[in-house]
């Protein structure tokens, strides 16, 4: 009920967001929406599709008429490509952990109009199939209050109560509203990273059982 909004992803580029946010203190309505001229790149999509594009590279970077010796050869291939392939899941399924410093200094705070309020803080990450956003509400700590001032760490979602310092200011997280939204061809892409890692996991199966049947010499 407190944020809702519309957010346009193409490939590993959100390319539009309009966002609207009820103010829990006063029920004021904020709107803020990405401006025109930005777009704001998700570095997990583009390390996901790196790490493919390496897996593709190892097993295209031979001759096609290249034969493979050994057992073994093959399977040193597949684990470099298995290592690629598992990689790029990880980076779908495990979002990176931020300090809220490390939020507040992101240039996502320059992507929108009108300029966010500095008591205002989003974030944008991909979570397994979903494509999610955070926005945290602040409060200034006085100087007063900051005696227990104990700064937060690196998380994926901060909690009410987290502190951190930017610039010469001290802040806590009052309140926080996350939204998500499943992304059908996210889905699809987990799919066929498990698919294409049993694949491979078949095939060194598969090598090292004739590998043990042609060690194997009778006495």
């Amino acid at each position: 009920d407190q944020v809702k909004g519309v957010l346009t992803l193409q490939g590993d580029a959100l390319c539009q967001a309009d966002v609207n946010l009820k103010m829990p203190r006063n029920n004021q309505l904020l709107h803020f929406a990405f401006r025109e001229d930005k777009q704001w790149k998700l570095q997990q999509i583009q390390d996901a599709r790196n790490h493919v594009n390496q897996a593709i590279y190892l097993l295209l970077n031979r001759d096609v008429n290249y034969q493979f010796k050994t057992g073994l050869e093959v399977l040193k291939l597949m684990d470099a490509v298995m290592l690629q392939l598992s990689r790029a899941r990880n980076r779908l399924t495990t979002p990176a952990t931020l300090t809220l410093s490390e939020i507040a200094s992101s240039g996502l705070t320059k992507m929108f109009t009108p300029v966010l309020p500095p008591d205002i803080l989003v974030n944008f990450y991909i979570n397994l199939n979903k494509l999610c956003l955070t926005v945290y509400q602040l409060h200034v700590l006085q100087p007063s209050t900051t005696k227990n001032f104990k700064p937060a760490g690196g998380s994926i979602l901060h909690n009410p109560g987290a502190m951190f310092e930017f610039g010469s200011q001290r802040y806590e997280v009052s309140h926080v509203h996350k939204v998500e939204c499943v992304v059908p061809w996210l889905n699809d892409a987990l799919v066929f990273f498990t698919v294409s890692l049993q694949l491979c996991q078949q095939l060194k199966d598969k090598i090292s059982v004739f590998s043990s049947y042609w060690n194997y010499r009778p006495y």
